[in-house]
C-alpha cells in the first residue's frame, strides 16, 4: 500500500513561491510608483528608467579600456540616485534633485572622455525627466545649464565625435531640446487630462443638481395632489358625521382617502425608484390620458369641476402628456387648496399643431389665503420651458387661470425659436 505524504503534498511548489514572490515584489513596485508625487502611468515612469539604464549601460561599455576605475560605476550612480534615495528614505524624486544627479552623472561619465560618447544622451533623457514634472522656468534653467555643461566639456576637448571637436555637439544639443520638448508635452498633456476631468466633474454635478430638481417637482406634485384630494374626503367624512350624521358617507370618504393616500405612496416610491440604477423597468409616467381620472379624484373628493376635452389624445407625445397632467394636477390641488369651495373648469384642446391646458378658478372670498411657497408655479413653468412650450398664471377677470400650451407639429416638443424665449427669460421674483 503506497504512502502518501500529505504534508510534502501541501507544500507549495518552487515555481509557486516564485510567482507568489514575483507578484509582491510587483505590486510593491506598483505601490510604490503610485505614491510618487507626479500623476503619470508607472509604464511611464519604468520606461523612463530604463531608457536611462539603456544610456549609462552603454556609456560603461564605452570606458571598458578604463576598467578598473569607479568613476563610470559613480556615474551610473549618480544617474540612478533618486531611485535608492526614494526606495529606502521616502525622499521623493523632486526636479532638484533629478537635475543634480543628471548633470553629476554625464559630467563623471565625461570625465574619461571616448569616441561617439553615449553619455550626454543622459542629459536627454533628464530633460525630458524634468520638464514632464516641473514649470516652464525651471525647465528653461536646465536645458540652459546642460548645453553649457556640454559646451566646457567639448572646450576642455573631452567630447569627442570622430576625433573632431565640436563635431557631436550640435546633435546633442538637438537631443535636449528634443527631450525637453517631449517632457514638456507629456505635461501639458497632463494638464489637458485635469482639466477634463474637472470639466466632466462639473457637468456630472449640474446632471446630478437638475435630476435632484426633477425629482423634486415630481414629488412636490405628488404629494401637493394627494394631501389636497385626502383633505377634501376628510372634510366630507367629518361633516358627514357631524352634521348630517351619515356614517355611510363619511366610510366613502374615508375609503377615498384610503385609496388616495395608498396611490400617493406607490407614487412617491416610483419616484424615488428613479434614483436606482438597476435596468428594471420603470413603470410608464401618468400622461394625457389619465387627467380624465385625475378630474374624477378632485370630483369625488368634493371639488366642482367643469371638464372638457377635445381632440384625439394620439397625437400628444408622452412628454406633453406627462407635462399636461402634472400641471392640470398642481393647478387643481391649488384650487382645492387657496380656493376651498370654488368651482374649477378645465379645457384640453388637441390638435396635431398645439395641445392646450387652461385651468380657471374664482377667487376666494375674504381674506386671501397664505400665500405658498411658489415652488408649484416654478414647476409647472420649467416643464413647459423644456418641452419648448408657453405658460401664463395669474389673475383675469374670470378669477385665477392657468393656460400652457405645447407645439406637437410635425411630433417634435418645440422648436428653437419656441424655447429660447422661454430659456432665456430673466428671472423674476417668483422663480427666486
Amino acid at each position: 500500500m503506497e504512502v502518501i505524504d500529505t504534508v510534502a503534498a501541501r507544500r507549495p511548489r518552487p515555481t509557486a513561491r516564485l510567482r507568489a514572490v514575483a507578484h509582491r515584489f510587483t505590486e510593491s513596485v506598483r505601490t510604490r510608483l503610485a505614491s510618487l508625487p507626479y500623476d503619470y502611468p508607472p509604464a511611464l515612469i519604468v520606461s523612463a528608467d530604463v531608457a536611462l539604464l539603456a544610456v549609462t549601460g552603454a556609456a560603461i561599455i564605452q570606458r571598458h579600456e578604463y576598467f578598473p576605475t569607479v568613476l563610470p560605476l559613480l556615474a551610473m550612480f549618480a544617474a540612478f540616485l533618486p531611485v535608492p534615495l526614494y526606495a529606502l528614505f521616502d525622499i521623493k524624486p523632486y526636479p532638484v534633485l533629478l537635475k543634480s544627479s543628471g548633470l553629476l552623472a554625464c559630467a563623471l561619465f565625461l570625465l574619461q572622455p571616448v569616441p561617439a560618447d553615449f553619455a550626454p544622451f543622459v542629459l536627454v533623457v533628464v530633460a525630458g525627466e524634468v520638464a514632464a514634472v516641473t514649470t516652464r522656468g525651471m525647465t528653461l534653467g536646465f536645458t540652459l545649464l546642460a548645453i553649457a555643461e556640454l559646451v566646457a566639456f567639448d572646450l576642455a576637448g573631452h567630447l569627442e565625435w570622430g576625433g573632431e571637436r565640436l563635431e557631436g555637439l550640435p546633435m546633442y544639443v538637438l537631443g535636449i531640446v528634443l527631450g525637453t520638448f517631449v517632457g514638456m508635452m507629456l505635461q501639458y498633456q497632463r494638464r489637458f487630462l485635469y482639466q477634463e476631468r474637472e470639466n466632466q466633474a462639473i457637468r456630472a454635478g449640474q446632471a446630478a443638481d437638475e435630476e435632484r430638481r426633477r425629482i423634486a417637482r415630481e414629488v412636490h406634485d405628488v404629494i401637493a395632489h394627494s394631501l389636497s384630494i385626502t383633505l377634501l374626503h376628510l372634510t366630507a367624512a367629518r361633516r358627514a358625521l357631524q352634521t348630517d350624521e351619515d356614517v355611510t358617507e363619511a366610510v366613502e370618504a374615508l375609503v377615498d382617502a384610503e385609496r388616495l393616500g395608498r396611490q400617493a405612496m406607490a407614487d412617491i416610491r416610483r419616484t424615488v425608484g428613479m434614483l436606482d440604477t438597476s435596468p428594471a423597468q420603470p413603470k410608464p409616467e401618468p400622461g394625457a390620458a389619465d387627467i380624465d381620472e385625475l378630474v374624477g379624484d378632485f370630483r369625488r373628493a368634493g371639488l366642482t369641476v367643469d371638464y372638457q376635452r377635445t381632440g384625439e389624445l394620439s397625437v400628444v407625445t408622452g412628454a406633453v402628456g406627462h407635462a399636461l397632467y402634472r400641471i392640470g394636477q398642481e393647478s387643481l390641488a391649488n384650487v382645492a387648496k387657496h380656493a376651498p369651495g370654488a368651482a374649477a373648469t378645465v379645457r384640453l384642446d388637441m390638435t396635431p399643431e398645439l395641445a392646450a391646458l387652461e385651468v380657471r378658478n374664482a377667487l376666494p372670498l375674504g381674506p386671501p389665503p397664505r400665500l405658498g411657497t411658489g415652488m408649484g408655479l416654478r414647476g409647472m413653468r420649467k416643464r413647459t420651458e423644456l418641452l419648448g412650450g408657453t405658460i401664463r398664471a395669474g389673475i383675469d377677470d374670470d378669477g385665477w387661470t392657468v393656460h400652457a400650451q405645447f407645439p406637437l407639429k410635425s411630433g417634435s416638443c418645440g422648436t428653437l425659436s419656441t424655447m429660447l424665449p422661454g430659456l432665456l427669460r430673466p428671472k423674476t421674483q417668483e422663480d427666486q
